[in-house]
């Protein structure tokens, strides 16, 4: 019998390419698929927060499976691959505790002027007379948009800094913290507010330049969900006149950020998309991929599927 063909997507996920190729053939996307690749593909490997391209996918007859390697799949239209018999399987479970854990680190860079403190030692601004004075932690609000798995481990970790957890999302639900009436009264609430959201069509730019204002020039603004959940100009425009404090960012609206965006944004931690990218996670997530290849090509339900 022949080996299933599967077509990887996003250039960042060639390393797959050698777990892969023992039991599929595999093609790549950025390589230009030879034309015969067009009736052979059975499953796609993406990452999940890239928009799916349909004409890709309709191109495909023999097409079954859309692999996200990834936990999130915000770029995939679970409802219109269904529509089209086309499966959908993800990554779940497998990392939000190593995001909660960069979103701490995020805030510490922040709050505690780490990034600032290596800078200015590199720069020879530590001198007898220059001694910085940073907030502590303890006593803080924070405000947690979001309260899935990421947003509840990052809860459970400011209590252990002394700090206050409150949270929002459209949908109430039993937590151990508050639940504020709206995302506006948790943006005036908090000193640090964490966005850790889930990101579709619905909530792009949730986080507005109302919302911003709201936290106020002394607030924080942690995103380690999906850039294209803020309003990333409004961002910009508050952090450049104040009205917001800081920010540290994980994930933008346009990924990889063009770095001369943010060369004069003051008070700003960046990291480019690394909170779930542990060795740990990777592995898992790789498992896990090539556990549902396994379980549908064997005619078996996907070990974890998108719902």
């Amino acid at each position: 019998m022949s080996r299933p063909a599967v077509l990887i997507v996003q250039r960042h996920l060639a390393p797959l390419s050698v777990f892969l190729e023992p039991t599929y053939d595999v093609f790549r996307l950025w390589e230009g698929p030879p034309i015969e690749a067009r009736d052979a593909v059975r499953a796609l490997i993406v990452a999940g927060e890239f928009p799916l391209d349909s004409v890709l996918v309709e191109g495909l007859p023999r097409l079954e499976l859309i692999a996200c390697f990834t936990s999130g799949h915000d770029g995939i239209d679970v409802d219109w691959c269904r529509e089209r018999g086309l499966k959908v399987s993800h990554a779940p479970g497998v990392n939000h505790e190593d995001v909660a854990d960069h979103a701490m680190g995020l805030i510490l860079g922040s709050v505690r002027n780490i990034v600032q403190g290596d800078r200015s030692l590199r720069a020879g601004g530590w001198t007898p007379e220059a001694k910085s004075l940073s907030p502590s932690l303890r006593g803080k609000r924070v405000g947690i948009v979001g309260l899935g798995s990421i947003g509840e481990a990052v809860a459970r970790r400011a209590e252990v800094f002394g700090m206050d957890v409150a949270w929002w999302a459209p949908r109430d639900k039993a937590a151990d913290w508050p639940r504020t009436d709206s995302l506006m009264d948790l943006a005036r609430w908090s000193d640090i507010l964490v966005v850790a959201c889930r990101a579709d069509e619905t909530n792009r730019g949730l986080i507005s330049a109302e919302v911003i204002e709201a936290l106020g020039s002394d607030g924080l603004l942690v995103n380690v969900a999906r850039g294209q959940l803020i309003d990333e100009d409004a961002l910009i425009t508050a952090l450049k006149s104040g009205k917001l404090g800081a920010a540290a960012l994980d994930v933008f609206a346009e990924e990889p950020t063009d770095p001369a965006r943010w060369a004069d944004v003051p008070n700003t931690v960046l990291t480019p998309h690394t909170a779930g990218a542990t060795d740990q996670a990777v592995q898992a997530m790789l498992r896990l991929l090539l556990a549902n290849l396994e379980a549908h090509f064997a005619g078996r339900d996907l070990v974890t599927e998108a719902r």
